[in-house]
């Protein structure tokens, strides 16, 4: 039995790659929504409810400050989830974890809107993986 040309094997380890790859962002996309909604569980189990200030807006966080009904000031290291639309010096209502004050969300938002972006990024990348395997599958019968 002879091994295939040098090219041939090469295009199927890089689809086979492109696989996997896809495979491992698929399974991060599945965990995300899930992380979020066990987030929300969270918070709707210890619910507590005030009104935050933002204090920063940027591409990876967005920062607010807000006070507990025991006087504390709680500014969540690592933002607010669902912070879309939000601008800096903005008032707006939150809800948190009275059992763990650093994890809050804007109110009435939920991990149904994690969805959307999740999902569109996935199509997105079984798209583009898609069209380079079948590229490289056509490529390789022409030679």
């Amino acid at each position: 039995m002879t091994k295939p040309p040098l090219g041939v094997r090469v295009r199927r380890a890089v689809s086979r790659a492109l696989l996997v790859v896809g495979g491992v962002v698929t399974l991060v996309c599945v965990l995300l929504p899930i992380a979020c909604w066990r987030d929300d569980v969270a918070i709707e189990k210890h619910l507590g409810q005030a009104v935050a200030q933002v204090d920063s807006v940027a591409f990876n966080r967005t920062i607010v400050r807000y006070a507990t009904p025991d006087g504390r000031v709680i500014i969540p290291s690592q933002g607010v989830l669902y912070p879309e639309g939000l601008s800096e010096g903005d008032n707006v209502r939150v809800e948190y974890d009275q059992t763990n004050p650093e994890l809050v969300r804007v109110a009435g938002r939920t991990a149904v809107l994690s969805l959307l972006p999740v999902g569109t990024f996935l199509g997105s990348v079984w798209i583009v993986i898609a069209a380079v395997v079948t590229v490289l599958r056509r490529f390789g019968t022409q030679v």
